[in-house]
């Protein structure tokens, strides 16, 4: 019985002395340059998002948060470079709405979307918008009932197949109950500039996007594709609102960690990252390229990816569209 206790006083006295030095290893995070890996080019609305934020969490967090461009296959390279990295919490991935798409448009990933990856904060939404050339529809009501009279004889582009842009715009056409056609392009300027020729009925873009040629009014907003108005555009109806149609249609931003990466850890960024949401200097410059800034918890983050991913499932598969 006295060899006995000895070793649960032993046991006991132990595992008091490991406590302290587990609390400060998680008390002093973080200690070294993170690194925020972003799976497109500079100078897109991503990488823009994504550096906006890195240099706030450099000043909360006190160490430098590095952006990393690891573009191409739509994301998947910077996925799986933050999926095999050491859940440390010091590689991170700026996460984008393609992500909710690519499980289902690609018959084998790297990585797991589901098991993969650790949601760690939500911090942009960036709304949809329905644009029309200046010569064509004047409301959205007008588009949906052009599109429903001449079937088969309009059309949307889009920079891809199996982008969101395309998803987003079949999503439209099937709920609106009109057969419309789509054109891939090669990127999002050969679309835009059909577009504002007239050669297409309508394009799902951003603000950001759009902006210049709505100012010099060479294509018109018709309508946003969330549930309700949003601020950055207070006079721009929603598609629904004005003919019944329920479109929700956001590119989006979420901060991924490793799978694995320890629960405080995950904590002390997705609060950091509330923080950064809050700064003034940030609120204006999302606010002037038509972003949503998001306050989120970890859980909240992980259920609008899984919903995103449940969403887009179907609408992909309706598409045909499939990578191999």
């Amino acid at each position: 019985m006295m060899v006995l206790g000895r070793r649960r006083v032993m046991a006991a006295g132990a595992m008091l002395a490991a406590a302290p030095s587990i609390s400060y290893a998680q008390a002093v995070y973080p200690d070294r340059p993170i690194r925020l890996v972003i799976g497109f080019p500079p100078g897109g609305p991503t990488d823009i998002a994504g550096r906006l934020l890195a240099q706030r969490l450099t000043e909360i967090l006190g160490q430098q948060v590095v952006v990393d461009n690891k573009p191409g296959v739509a994301g998947n390279i910077a996925s799986q470079i933050v999926a095999d990295a050491k859940p440390d919490g010091y590689t991170l991935l700026v996460g984008t709405s393609i992500m909710g798409i690519v499980p289902a448009l690609y018959e084998k990933l790297p990585y797991d979307p589901h098991k993969s990856l650790e949601a760690v904060g939500h911090f942009t939404t960036v709304p949809m918008i329905i644009v029309a050339p200046a010569g064509g529809a004047g409301s959205i009501e007008e588009l949906v009932a052009l599109l429903r009279k001449e079937p088969g004889k309009h059309s949307y582009p889009s920079p891809g197949n199996g982008s969101l842009i395309h998803m987003g715009s079949l999503l439209f056409a099937q709920r609106a109950g009109a057969d419309v056609l789509h054109v891939p392009y090669k990127g999002s300027a050969p679309a835009m500039q059909d577009t504002l020729a007239g050669r297409h009925a309508f394009q799902i873009d951003t603000l950001g996007s759009s902006k210049s040629f709505v100012d010099a009014g060479r294509l018109k907003i018709l309508a946003v594709c969330t549930p309700a108005r949003v601020a950055s555009m207070p006079d721009v109806p929603t598609v629904q609102e004005k003919t019944g149609i329920a479109v929700e249609v956001v590119t989006w931003n979420l901060i991924f960690a490793t799978a694995g990466t320890p629960r405080p850890i995950v904590d002390r960024l997705n609060a950091a990252i509330n923080q950064a949401t809050k700064h003034p200097d940030l609120v204006e410059k999302a606010r002037g390229m038509g972003i949503e800034l998001v306050a989120s918890t970890p859980d909240s983050s992980k259920k609008f990816y899984e919903d995103q991913m449940a969403m887009w499932a179907p609408i992909v598969k309706a598409s045909g569209a499939k990578v191999e």
